[in-house]
């Protein structure tokens, strides 16, 4: 398992490791999954509201898939951690906090003041998403 290096929570870390979701789908009595690219997340949606936790794995950072998984679970009402693993890069962190990631756990640790500023990089943003921030179009015409 690999430390959570950034996390915008304030609630305690789910205690319990992460089962694959077709291990989950046969005995529904884990808190906490891990998305694996080609998994379909809608199939958890009947089960999100006692996960403690989700992970998203990204074995490349050139695979996106993890970033629809995301939204389709924080769209459908998810509320608990959402957490991107594995090769996950400066340049992917804005975008998955945009998408509803509140916590990360790369692969290969990431410079701490690279990070940050990835996370703060844009002020306006176009799309409205889950990070709660405004979509720039929203602020203009109420």
């Amino acid at each position: 398992m690999t430390d959570v290096q950034f996390r915008f929570r304030n609630d305690e870390e789910a205690g319990d490791p992460a089962v694959t979701v077709d291990s989950f789908l046969d005995q529904t009595n884990a808190t906490a999954v891990r998305i694996e690219p080609g998994d379909d997340a809608r199939d958890l949606l009947p089960f999100i509201d006692r996960l403690q936790l989700i992970e998203v794995n990204f074995p490349a950072w050139t695979d996106g898939r993890g970033y629809s998984s995301a939204r389709v679970l924080r769209e459908a009402g998810y509320t608990g951690e959402m957490r991107a693993v594995g090769d996950v890069v400066i340049d992917m962190l804005g975008h998955l906090r945009r998408c509803g990631f509140d916590a990360f756990a790369p692969e290969h640790g990431l410079n701490e003041a690279d990070a940050q500023a990835a996370f703060r990089r844009w002020d306006n943003v176009y799309q409205a998403t889950g990070d709660g921030r405004q979509a720039i179009w929203a602020k203009r015409h109420g």
